[in-house]
């Protein structure tokens, strides 16, 4: 083991652990934990994995990054088996990474789809978050900073491009003239017309321009796969929690949506337990499943930050935190079945991954065809599920 970069939580920390990766090359034996502090699991999560990865590499230097180290850097920074602490805001800096003032080479070739970060921090208050602590207020990349990154991918063979970021539909507010995220997705469809599928990460749907909901529902290389950062069904949790979207919004844009894109599937993130939440709080939450048609369910057992105004809320009972969520998952599963029983007999193209399986345009996960190259695309026709996947 020359270099190990284990990444925990969202993509965005998966693109940047490319970069990292990259910068260590040729160094010394060094292990990186690019942490998480979505939730309080998380933040346990990554110590967790520092324990681990110093037993497993003894000898070599052990760096923890990322929101969790940030959020606790006195923590992480006490913790023996750690090496160093990097702030979340200079993970990038070359100098925390290279022997000398070397600049990155540029992002590896570790995946069959490339992550590109063209967003990094949050200009919002949800009162259960904690991230913008971590990442700080919202940057956008430029239009020809990320083309250039857009580029480097294909040029390394990639079939498919995921634009992430912590705020992702944030981009361009802190831009001259102030672009919106549709004016990037266009700019990138139009400079490579041979980029076979563009994927976009977690967004907040009201933030989603009239250019971006066409490209979305028109362009058949954007792919009809959409994650909506929802956290509740419920309009006083929504308020409590000071999400800006309600209830009835939510669902009119997903309405929206699939009657102008019918094979668009829907994601979503949704918190069970949030503080003050009352029965017919979590009723409310688990219709909006059906009502959204939620086939890709993020569920989240709220657990309380420390410093945010959620914390210092009415707390629900754990027990009963974690029953709701087990009822969010069963909800989201039962949504799930029954929609991918409508993709059996019909082929579908499939971005190859390195175990035998891979995923459609709609995300569904296939068992590709033996010999599948990953990284390819496949055509496959699923006549079975089987535990969840597509065969």
């Amino acid at each position: 083991m020359t270099v190990q970069v284990v990444s925990l939580g969202c993509r965005l920390n998966i693109s940047e652990s490319e970069a990292i990766t990259t910068m260590l090359q040729g160094g010394p034996p060094t292990v990186v934990v690019n942490s998480c502090a979505v939730t309080a699991e998380a933040v346990r999560q990554s110590r967790r994995a520092v324990r681990r990865l110093r037993r497993e590499n003894p000898d070599a230097r052990l760096v923890v990054t990322g929101c969790a180290s940030t959020i606790e850097a006195e923590a992480f920074a006490q913790m023996s088996e750690v090496d160093a602490v990097v702030p979340n805001a200079e993970k990038l800096e070359t100098r925390h990474w290279t022997q000398g003032n070397v600049p990155p080479a540029g992002l590896s070739q570790r995946h069959t789809r490339a992550f590109v970060a063209v967003q990094n921090g949050c200009d919002h208050a949800c009162t259960f978050c904690v991230i913008p602590q971590g990442r700080g207020p919202s940057r956008s990349l430029t239009i020809p900073e990320v083309l250039r990154t857009v580029e480097h991918q294909l040029a390394l063979g990639v079939a498919e491009v995921v634009l992430t970021g912590v705020d992702v539909t944030s981009w361009g507010g802190d831009l001259p003239d102030g672009p919106r995220l549709g004016a990037l997705v266009s700019a990138i469809l139009t400079a490579f017309p041979a980029l076979p599928r563009l994927r976009l990460s977690s967004l907040d749907g009201v933030e989603i321009d009239p250019l971006l909901l066409d490209l979305i529902t028109t362009e058949p290389r954007v792919m009809p796969h959409i994650h909506l950062s929802l956290q509740s069904g419920d309009d006083m949790v929504l308020k409590r929690m000071k999400r800006r979207h309600t209830r009835a919004q939510a669902i009119a844009l997903v309405e929206q949506i699939k009657a102008r894109r019918p094979e668009v599937a829907i994601g979503a993130d949704l918190i069970a337990g949030f503080p003050t939440e009352t029965p017919e709080m979590h009723a409310s939450n688990l219709s909006i499943v059906q009502a959204c048609d939620v086939v890709h369910g993020h569920i989240f057992p709220y657990s309380p930050r420390p410093g945010t105004p959620a914390a210092r809320m009415p707390q629900v009972l754990p027990a009963h935190v974690r029953a709701r969520a087990a009822e969010l998952r069963i909800a989201v599963a039962a949504q799930r079945d029954a929609w991918l029983k409508t993709l059996l007999g019909k082929p579908a193209v499939v971005l190859a991954e390195r175990d035998g399986t891979g995923h459609a345009g709609h995300f569904a996960s296939y068992r590709t065809p033996t010999g599948a190259v990953p990284g390819s695309l496949v055509t496959c026709t699923p006549t079975r599920i089987i535990e969840g996947l597509l065969e």
